[in-house]
């Protein structure tokens, strides 16, 4: 049994414990919470009552891998925007595209995003790089402080040494460095965090309204506002008297395409213009692709990249193609793709390429060889990716139901926070790890387990 599983085990036993076993405490873990607005339609964000927990060296391989490929990506991303047939292996709408080869203002592709990865008996594996402002940053740092003076684990402390990732700092300081970099003079400018309008809360839409409490208690005014509130007159965007200095982005270009004139629209005219920081900026949604993983998996692509990226990816990144009825490269062989899909059902799961395309995923592996046949021709009709299958971590957490105590078995998803290219934090996001309904779906505090 390693560090991990011993100090979880030693954790849940906590729990059997005459001091926790009639969880009252988990009562005042949730009256914390509350006193914190962490609640959503009156309950808590986080269902789970235990934190996850990674070691140092987990921590720092996931530093070294996921830097090494946050830079292998910017590269990739620069290569394509100055080649048009890699740009063209996006599938970019054409005013994604339009939008994408705008500069700016900054150098860096994404100020913040994240990696999907799956840490699992001494293996890591990155699933998919998101250049998106991470959901869930604001809730993490909050709930860590939660959690860390809970009963069980104020108990578990005594013997294991944690300590706390914060995020949210990291994330304030790399939207000042990009506003700066961008040229923005003002020691404190105004934020507006942009997101649509909600027809009703989400967690995503309550963090919001938290973030921008906390930007505004480091000085800087802030405000929640969406696309249609703002207008762009004599070189400055606003919403109405609120002076915009920096666009902290939520919305994605394909859902603000659908919605509103790109040529017209004051936000796309104020970025056009360099009259507004926008973090992320617009042609971080090339990252939003799954065929971006094609172009970095594609030897001939990498060739001239430097060795510490290209080992990373052969190490971390699953082999990805755009399918397609053609001739491509696997594993350094050249293969039929459409017939080397079909025949290696159990190896391969085929994705959406546009990460919101309300398409299935197809796992090879739950799938009888009829399924598969029937899945690969809608891939080869639509627009999808094959990937490596990457087998995803689990454990067992206690989770919070009806008032009782319940063990289930959760897939972990680890996302590394990268602000400016450097992995400042992580956080975990849990799921069912079976099929079915649950509403045991969220984020938990993630600590780092020190050495005894």
């Amino acid at each position: 049994m390693n560090q991990v599983d011993e100090a979880i085990a030693r954790y849940h036993k906590l729990l059997e414990t005459e001091p926790y076993r009639d969880l009252g405490w988990v009562e005042q873990l949730h009256e914390a919470m509350a006193a914190k607005q962490l609640t959503l339609g009156g309950k808590p964000v986080s269902a789970f009552l235990r934190p996850h927990l990674v070691t140092r060296r987990q921590y720092e391989a996931l530093e070294k891998g996921a830097e090494a490929l946050a830079s292998a990506v910017d590269r990739v991303r620069q290569l394509a925007i100055q080649t048009p047939a890699l740009m063209s292996r996006l599938d970019m709408l054409p005013g994604e595209r339009m939008l994408a080869e705008l500069n700016p203002g900054y150098k860096h592709f994404a100020v913040t995003s994240l990696l999907d990865s799956h840490i699992n008996n001494g293996s890591m594996r990155f699933s998919q790089f998101s250049a998106e402002t991470p959901t869930g940053v604001l809730y993490h740092d909050l709930l860590s402080e939660v959690f860390f003076d809970a009963g069980p684990v104020k108990d578990f402390r005594k013997k294991h040494k944690l300590s706390k990732i914060p995020s949210s700092k990291y994330l304030y300081s790399a939207l000042l460095k990009a506003y700066k970099d961008f040229g923005g003079k003002k020691k404190s400018p105004s934020i507006a965090i942009l997101e649509f309008k909600q027809p009703f809360e989400t967690l995503e839409s309550r963090e919001h309204q938290l973030l921008k409490e906390y930007f505004a208690g480091l000085g800087n005014p802030c405000e929640v506002i969406s696309p249609e509130q703002v207008e762009y007159k004599n070189g400055v965007l606003r919403k109405g008297e609120f002076v915009i200095d920096i666009i902290f982005r939520r919305i994605r270009t394909q859902e603000f395409l659908i919605k509103y004139d790109l040529t017209a629209h004051p936000l796309v005219r104020a970025y056009r213009e360099r009259a507004v920081c926008m973090v992320n900026s617009f042609r971080s949604d090339m990252a939003q692709r799954k065929a971006l993983l094609d172009l970095l998996t594609d030897d001939l692509v990498t060739a001239k990249f430097p060795a510490i990226e290209r080992k990373a990816i052969k190490a971390y990144v699953p082999t990805t193609r755009v399918m397609g009825e053609r001739k491509a490269y696997w594993d350094g062989l050249e293969i039929d793709l459409p017939e080397f899909v079909l025949e290696n059902r159990e190896r391969l799961v085929l994705r959406p390429n546009r990460e919101n395309e309300e398409l299935p995923v197809f796992e090879g592996a739950s799938m009888d060889e009829t399924q598969w046949d029937r899945a690969c021709k809608r891939a080869l009709r639509e627009r999808y990716v094959v990937q490596e299958s990457v087998p995803f971590a689990s454990a067992k957490f206690p989770v919070s139901v009806y008032g009782m105590l319940d063990m289930k078995e959760m897939r972990v998803d680890v996302h590394p926070h990268i602000c400016l290219g450097k992995m400042q934090s992580c956080s975990a996001w849990l799921t069912p790890a079976n099929s079915g309904f649950s509403t045991a779906i969220g984020v938990t505090p993630t600590y780092l387990l020190e050495g005894r």
